[in-house]
């Protein structure tokens, strides 16, 4: 027997030689995507074996993987077999588990020094004496009290800690502000949050040696008052107390978070002295409580572009009290701080020649590094690919499909947790359609044909049966319907009409795209084959793509561990050149067209 060990995941598992990593990974539980059952066809089952004997390279895999993915040392588990006795050790990338292994927490991140905004300084308190009857903080050896300031809060903290811990506390400052006053060698953290239109990812760092403690994704409670932005503004605009509703939702989430990633790390929220959140321009103002109403018509302007620094206390954030919260610049009405974040985490305005950056959500924010000019625009991608406004459209949970192929004849289909299919999560609308399209099924402009078998030819909305009623999980079909097929049209007509307009607007063409950075929750699940063949990407080589998770959140992390970070997105928000589509002359043209499935409708 070998022993096939899977990291970073840390599943172990005996398996006999002869059997594929596939088959070893499902009896160790680990959930790789294979929608094809191992058939070599779908190619999603990419590892890497770090150590131990498999077998060599085959056809299929050539066939299916990229030449840099190879150079790389990716392989297919289904086509790799395990050669003898030994030990195994295999890397599974984030992208090729299925999405309950995956969450909208994770995204690559790029190594930085650990220098913090806030500083960490041990000193004592003289004990007092008859002879000594200044108070405990003009007792404060190891600073010059008099040239710090502390508010009455904080300053309720020492009294109490120096005589429970031998006269000695830990000052964490900022600058020469003291944020908290925490027990001898007790750790400051910061907490750093991506507020997305509908999720938000939530991060627990030690702010001594930069390590994430405790990380959690989440709901953003404001769905309930609408699935998208402007819902949520008209909300603010027209009630009274709209805003102080949307404003204390959000709050709530982020204090549940909160107690969650703290109690994952061990910690007291007493020990969170520093807090940054990034989110999309509307999210950033509820979040403040500021004014929305010029968020909701021409010129889209927010109520601040800068950064904002703000006791996090006063709006109702469960940390210590001298705690700051940190939000980065805004560039325009829809284009937020998240942006400016994500921009960051991939160092899209350092990179070379030509690189083209999209954050995929609700709204999708794209940017474009032309040689070093910055161009940006937002997209009302709209919720489809969160299954909103979809027939059998649902998030990601147990019985969402999410992956589709066509294998001999018929769709084949692969669900969360493989439980019985109940109905499509986002990246299996993608997929959906574009199989749909590949069979033939769905012609260029997304109508259906009607005479194609698994096609019900109602009068108005025809539908395709993706999964029929005795195979599902509650009795009744998983099917995509003409309307269905619209819906994701429109979200990819928009995210395609913003490339073509940001390229044009620079002089190129979208050949001349050097790289595309492809972020955000969704962005990481998605089969970039069928993105391309729908239309929502340019028909570029695969080996020019490159998914990177939730960047915004991992950009809100470094704003946390390293000060100059905070300078760096100030710079980068100067540098952007916002194009308003909602205006543009060519908008509506270029979205007409990209509604075609089909690679380069400009062709």
């Amino acid at each position: 027997m070998t022993e096939v060990a899977f990291q970073p995941i840390g599943r172990r598992v005996q398996a006999k030689p002869g059997q594929t990593l596939l088959e070893a990974a499902q009896q160790a539980g680990v959930a790789l995507s294979a929608v094809c059952g191992g058939a070599g066809i779908c190619g999603d089952c990419r590892v890497r074996v770090q150590r131990g004997a498999v077998s060599a390279l085959n056809d299929t895999e050539v066939d299916l993987i990229t030449d840099a993915d190879l150079d790389s040392g990716l392989r297919l588990a289904c086509q790799t077999l395990i050669e003898d006795a030994g030990e195994i050790v295999v890397d599974v990338p984030a992208e090729s588990l299925s999405a309950p292994q995956r969450s909208q927490v994770e995204g690559e991140e790029i190594p930085l020094a650990v220098a913090p905004v806030v500083a960490v300084h041990d000193v004592r308190v003289e004990p007092p004496s008859i002879h000594n009857l200044a108070g405990d903080w003009e007792r404060l050896q190891g600073i010059v009290p008099a040239d710090w300031h502390a508010t009455a809060p904080v300053l309720a903290q020492l009294s109490g800690t120096v005589r429970a811990h031998d006269w000695q506390t830990r000052l964490i400052g900022r600058g020469r502000e003291v944020a908290a006053f925490l027990p001898p060698d007790t750790a400051p953290f910061g907490f750093a949050v991506d507020v997305g239109t509908t999720g938000l990812a939530a991060y627990l760092v030690d702010l001594v040696t930069g390590e994430t403690r405790g990380m959690k994704g989440a709901t953003n409670p404001q769905i309930a008052y609408g699935e998208d932005v402007m819902a949520r503004l008209t909300l603010a605009m027209r009630e009274p107390e709209g805003r102080a509703r949307l404003q204390a939702s959000i709050i709530a989430g982020l204090n549940d978070l909160l107690r969650d990633v703290c109690a994952q790390a061990g910690v007291s929220r007493e020990q969170v002295v520093d807090v940054v959140l990034v989110g999309n321009t509307a999210m950033h103002h509820l979040l403040l409580g500021l004014p929305v109403e010029q968020l909701g018509s021409a010129p889209y302007v927010p109520a601040v572009s800068a950064a904002v620094s703000t006791p996090a206390h006063a709006l109702g954030l469960d940390v210590t009290e001298g705690a700051a919260l940190y939000m980065p610049p805004n560039v325009a009405g829809f284009v937020g701080a998240d942006h400016v974040s994500m921009l960051l985490a991939t160092a899209t305005a350092e990179q070379p020649g030509v690189t083209l950056s999209l954050d995929i959500g609700t709204n999708t924010e794209i940017s474009l590094n032309a040689n070093g000019t910055l161009w940006c625009c937002s997209t009302a991608s709209g919720p489809a690919f969160e299954g909103a406004h979809i027939r059998d459209g649902m998030r990601a949970a147990d019985g969402a499909i999410e992956r589709l192929i066509w294998q001999d004849g018929a769709l084949r289909w692969m669900t969360i947790n493989h439980a019985p299919p109940v109905g499509l999560c986002g990246s299996g609308i993608l997929d959906a359609v574009a199989v749909l399209r590949a069979a033939d099924i769905l012609r260029p402009t997304g109508a259906m044909r009607r005479d194609r078998p698994g096609v019900h030819a109602e009068q108005v909305n025809p539908w395709y049966e993706i999964v029929p009623a005795t195979q599902s999980g509650h009795g009744r079909e998983v099917a995509m319907s003409r309307a269905d097929v619209n819906e994701v049209q429109l979200a990819k007509a928009a995210i395609r009409a913003g490339i073509k307009l940001l390229v044009e607007r620079a002089g190129l063409d979208e050949a001349d795209i050097d790289r595309v950075i492809v972020a955000g929750a969704f962005g990481n699940y998605i089969d970039l084959e069928n993105a391309i063949a729908i239309g929502m990407f340019p028909p570029l080589p695969l080996e020019r793509f490159h998914q990177v998770g939730n960047a915004a959140g991992i950009g809100a992390k470094r704003l946390l561990i390293n000060a100059q970070e905070r300078q760096r997105a100030a710079g980068i928000a100067a540098r952007l050149n916002y194009i308003e589509l909602t205006n543009h002359p060519d908008f509506t043209d270029r979205f007409s067209q990209a509604v075609l499935l089909t690679p380069d409708p400009w062709e």
